[in-house]
């Protein structure tokens, strides 16, 4: 990690990406390459004086050129002191890149002007005082070396403004879509908070109502029964209506609860533990109900342990409507790596009487439930007439005693 940082810290005067390192190194090498060619055949039979300042003005631009991002005025000043060196005109190659360096990163301003005067004043001297004489005497000799010049500083110039204003561009367009993007995300999270509130009043004002007016009666009828029997059907109703009130408590909790790092578990909430108590009050209600399940209980995350729990009360739930009075295994094992919970019934005899209303939407939730939990879910008629539900989750390596 210490290294990564290091190099970053480095790379920063290449604006943290090592191929503009790469292609710096290869534009100030290949300009050195180019210019000393063509010096070495412009200056055939000179002295070696001369030779040696052409060594050192092109070590001096290559290294200038080489951190021209970090210190683009070195550039400038490099590139037209090679221009002003004893040595041929192929020097000025330096000038389209140093001016290209300042405009993309200072942009328009009294910085660029500058770099525009000291190249246009060393070049005008060289005009004057070049070694190929002085070419004011010949304005027809000078005007094809001002257009150079000209050419090799405006062009060079107006692409790094481009360039520059692109860049900028792009970025504003870019924040303006990131911006866009959190302003849609904030309203779809408020959208869903305000019908999360509007579900949680019509729960409350519907739902509540209901189970409170039945646990409400079924006590009244548990204490003036005229039978035992006709009692102990009472009190399991009253017990029902009123775990379905605590649960709808929680529910509601989780649907007005802002906090997402709260919302989904509360103290509340049922487990793999839950079934067995689950199962005794069904069989206290008059249900045909074995449980096998383990003294162990495997070790399960909370949304494995609803997931668990729902899919066994749901499966009672569609036994109870759809197979009254008929048996039913309930049966929870560690196989594995895996949680295996399965609930099959067989096929019962229902009359108009024992018809419940539904919903449509059991299965679907079960499976939805079962698939955000990671697990895996089957259901359908057995080999033996029967229907069996059997949900798939994943353990962890861990056993709670």
């Amino acid at each position: 990690m210490g290294s990564l940082d290091t190099r970053r810290g480095w790379l920063t005067w290449w604006d943290g990406k090592f191929r503009s390192l790469a292609l710096d190194v290869a534009v100030a090498l290949s300009a050195a390459f180019f210019v000393d060619r063509v010096e070495r055949v412009s200056l055939t039979g000179a002295d070696e004086e001369r030779r040696l300042v052409l060594l050192g003005v092109l070590v001096v631009v290559a290294l200038a050129l080489l951190v021209r991002r970090r210190f683009p005025w070195l550039a400038v000043a490099a590139s037209a002191g090679a221009v002003l060196t004893p040595t041929t005109a192929a020097t000025g190659i330096f000038t389209p890149i140093a001016m290209y360096t300042i405009a993309r990163r200072r942009g328009p301003g009294a910085q660029l002007w500058t770099a525009t005067e000291i190249v246009f004043a060393a070049n005008g001297t060289q005009l004057i005082w070049g070694p190929h004489g002085p070419l004011w005497d010949s304005p027809l000799r000078a005007l094809p070396y001002i257009a150079y010049t000209v050419m090799l500083s405006a062009s060079p110039v107006l692409l790094g403004l481009w360039l520059r204003q692109r860049e900028k561009l792009l970025a504003a367009l870019q924040e303006r879509a990131e911006q866009a993007e959190r302003e849609r995300d904030l309203l779809a999270e408020r959208a869903v908070a305000t019908e999360r509130r509007r579900i949680a009043r019509e729960m409350h004002d519907v739902i509540a109502h209901r189970c409170s007016v039945i646990s409400l009666q079924a006590g009244a009828l548990s204490v003036s029964a005229p039978d035992e029997r006709t009692g102990e059907v009472a009190e399991v109703i009253r017990k029902t209506s009123a775990t379905a009130l605590t649960e709808l408590r929680s529910m509601l909790r989780v649907l007005r609860d802002d906090d997402a790092e709260h919302r989904g578990e509360t103290p509340d909430d049922p487990t793999v533990g839950s079934i067995e108590a689950l199962v005794a009050d069904s069989i206290e209600s008059g249900a045909n109900i074995r449980l096998d399940m383990p003294e162990q209980l495997p070790e399960t995350s909370g949304e494995v342990g609803r997931a668990a729990y729902r899919v066994v009360q749901e499966a009672l739930t569609n036994a109870a409507k759809h197979a009254p009075h008929s048996a039913v295994r309930v049966e929870v094992a560690a196989e594995g790596e895996e949680l295996v919970v399965a609930v099959s019934n067989q096929r019962g005899r229902s009359t108009d009487t024992d018809a419940v209303p539904g919903s449509g939407y059991g299965l679907i939730g079960m499976r939805e439930r079962v698939t955000l939990a990671g697990g895996t879910l089957r259901t359908g008629w057995a080999e033996d007439g029967g229907y069996r539900v059997r949900a798939m989750f994943p353990l962890g390596d861990e056993v709670a005693a």
